[in-house]
């Protein structure tokens, strides 16, 4: 490639076209510069006459000077004076001046910073470029009743089946069609551990409808298959899958400039100019005191090398660009400076609940027999007559209440029979509950305003106890009859994420003073789970309009994150200082709408990207502050007599400092 990339000192992205050399020529042209220089200042040291030293220091000039000119002259004809123009003036003057050694060290000093910052920054941009070479080039597709041919990833279609050998990288979005085995997703999401794969029942049904696929058939291109050979269907083209979306919003992230560099770009643009007028008025100065123009003058371009703003401009650019890469390699996606650095000042984060703080599907959670029945023989009778419906809370009772079965009866027993009767003639009452039949006898299953309808014997005082006990824990209840025998309650609930409480806790540990859950369930479910996980503020019974009104609320008082899992969480997102989005991989409208992604479905990213943000602004800060703090001494320094080649020295030094700084970022800590 002949077109590359690099980070100007103005904090703007050049593009240069190098020739053979590539992304070396300007780090080979700062290394000519500082060879000439100091041979002629050998030379010139040793009492060497001539014009041997003098020809070397304006080799010095054309070398040092080559793409300075080149990157000044572009910003001036765009109306745009930066560090560039002021470097190249105060060269040019001291030569004006016979200080030609003077204006060779400025040069090259500066030519040599700049092609170390633009090494620095190609590194930060190549942490993020190497995601885009994590997916294969080609792919083992099977086409006909023949073995599996090779073709370009380019080439693949919706529908393909590719063939995916053991410890391969996956090649394309899709789902295992057959076959099973785990897989590393840590390129795409960050999970530590391999995910294990099985095929999906329906590939019809999931080629008509990718989004409904389960994670647990799901795969990514890029990701990195185990043991086990693996036939995936394909659900996107080579440039609309997940990598290739990662790739490009992470790329695009550098052009959407956070709060401070918008700021500094503001202060450089009327302090260059500010500059130019100090050196004038210093140029006046010392003309009206009869000062010999020789020093005034060389006065007045020490003062322009000293107040050039070089790493104030380079400062932000560089730590947004590292904690970009280093997110995206950690599974998540941060969409720019804006977003990095007022998630890192926040606060206040707010929650929904359904899907994000808890698993987004209910769970048998209490089995509660009368005395005159066992555990058994509630669940035989539940999981019987719930399995006609098809209502979440009776395929909960199936699912959990199938897997119990065989641990309610004792070792000793017999497990004979232990799939559940038959049930038939099955009747849902809207609201209420279910009629079903179980060998002749009529089995009622619902809530407990269902059962004082029922005629026959009233629900026992203790049953009816704990079952209100249950639904003030927020627990949705379900009370069973069969027959004129009550033989007990089920509690069924959302149960929150194994990891919610402690993401919470290290939020907390992070800085975090306010959480608060948001949630359309009744307010004593949301409740229950607010305090198992550990919440500040529970609102519970809210409609997606509420969530944005109370969203709005939050920010009044503070800066504040919304983090939801879906599309009907967009409003609420979208009204916060910061929208996350979890388990965004996949999900191009996650991708596309949220101000940060997490690639994963699992909230221990975001202590990640919260510990990652504040690190980021806490650097942004020291970089600022530095970058300011250099400036207001080396100004007044070099007016009181501080030559060129000391106020360079501090100048590119200042700058490297600042870049090294913001590269820490790259190896910030999981």
């Amino acid at each position: 490639m002949n077109e590359v990339e690099n980070a100007t000192t103005s904090g703007a992205a050049t593009t240069h076209r190098h020739g053979f050399l590539g992304e070396r020529a300007e780090l080979v042209s700062a290394l000519l510069a500082l060879a000439v220089y100091l041979t002629g200042l050998t030379l010139q040291l040793t009492g060497y006459g001539g014009p041997v030293p003098q020809a070397l220091f304006v080799a010095a000039y054309a070398f040092g000077g080559f793409f300075t000119l080149r990157e000044a002259l572009l910003a001036v004809r765009g109306g745009r004076f930066q560090v560039d123009f002021l470097m190249l003036v105060a060269a040019a003057g001291a030569a004006a001046i016979g200080r030609w050694e003077e204006g060779a060290v400025l040069l090259v000093l500066f030519s040599l910073g700049h092609a170390l910052e633009g090494y620095a920054m190609g590194r930060a941009r190549r942490s993020i470029e190497a995601l885009g070479a994590l997916a294969p080039r080609t792919a083992l597709v099977r086409r006909g009743p023949g073995a599996p041919v090779e073709v370009p990833v380019e080439e693949l279609a919706v529908g393909d089946t590719v063939v995916v050998r053991p410890h391969t990288r996956v090649p394309a979005d899709g789902f295992v069609a057959a076959g099973s085995g785990s897989v590393d997703q840590a390129p795409i999401t960050g999970e530590s551990v391999p995910v294990d794969k099985v095929p999906v029942t329906d590939r019809a049904g999931a080629l008509a409808d990718p989004g409904a696929i389960g994670p647990d058939s799901r795969v990514y291109a890029g990701t990195v298959n185990g043991s086990g050979a693996l036939d995936i269907a394909v659900t996107r083209l080579a440039g609309e899958n997940t990598l290739a979306r990662v790739v490009k919003l992470v790329q695009d992230a550098e052009e959407r400039t956070s709060p401070t560099q918008r700021f500094t770009e503001r202060f450089t643009k009327f302090f260059v100019p500010g500059v130019l007028v100090l050196v004038a008025v210093l140029l006046a100065v010392g003309a009206l005191t009869g000062e010999p123009f020789a020093d005034t003058f060389y006065r007045a371009m020490a003062v322009l090398v000293a107040a050039s703003p070089c790493a104030l401009a380079i400062a932000t650019p560089a730590a947004v660009l590292s904690a970009v890469g280093r997110a995206a390699r950690g599974g998540v996606l941060v969409k720019g400076g804006a977003p990095l650095e007022e998630f890192g000042r926040l606060r206040t984060i707010a929650f929904d609940k359904t899907g994000t703080l808890t698993e987004g599907r209910p769970r048998l959670t209490e089995i509660e027999p009368v005395r005159t029945a066992g555990r058994e023989e509630l669940l035989r009778t539940a999981v019987a007559a719930q399995r006609l419906s098809d209502h979440p809370l009776a395929q909960a009772v199936v699912r959990d209440g199938a897997a119990l079965l065989p641990a309610v009866a004792a070792p000793e027993e017999s497990l004979s029979g232990v799939a559940p009767s038959e049930a038939g003639a099955l009747r849902a009452l809207v609201g209420l509950g279910i009629v079903a039949e179980i060998d002749g006898e009529a089995v009622h299953i619902g809530s407990l305003a269902y059962a004082d309808t029922l005629e026959g014997p009233p629900v026992p005082a203790r049953l009816r106890d704990r079952t209100e006990e249950l639904a003030r824990t927020g627990r949705t209840t379900m009370l069973v009859r069969r027959g004129d025998r009550w033989l007990g309650t089920l509690g069924l609930m959302d149960a929150p994420r194994p990891e919610a409480a402690a993401t919470v806790a290290a939020l907390r540990g992070l800085g975090v003073r306010r959480t608060v859950m948001l949630s359309g369930d009744d307010q004593r479910v949301a409740d229950a789970v607010g305090r198992a996980i550990g919440m500040d503020e529970v609102r519970g019974g809210l409609l997606p309009e509420d969530k944005v009104a109370e969203v709005t609320r939050l920010r009044r008082t503070a800066r504040t994150a919304m983090i939801g899992d879906g599309v009907n969480d967009a409003p609420a997102m979208a009204g916060a200082t910061v929208g996350v989005a979890m388990g965004a991989a996949g999900s191009a409208v996650a991708l596309e709408t949220a101000d940060i992604a997490l690639m994963s479905d699992d909230l221990r990213r975001l202590p990640f990207i919260t510990g990652l943000s504040r690190r980021a602004s806490r650097i942004i800060r020291q970089n600022l502050w530095l970058s300011l703090g250099i400036v207001a001494v080396l100004v007044p320094a070099t007016a009181l007599g501080l030559g060129i080649g000391p106020a360079v020295l501090v100048h590119e030094g200042s700058t490297l400092v600042v870049v090294a700084n913001a590269l820490r970022l790259l190896r910030y800590a999981d």
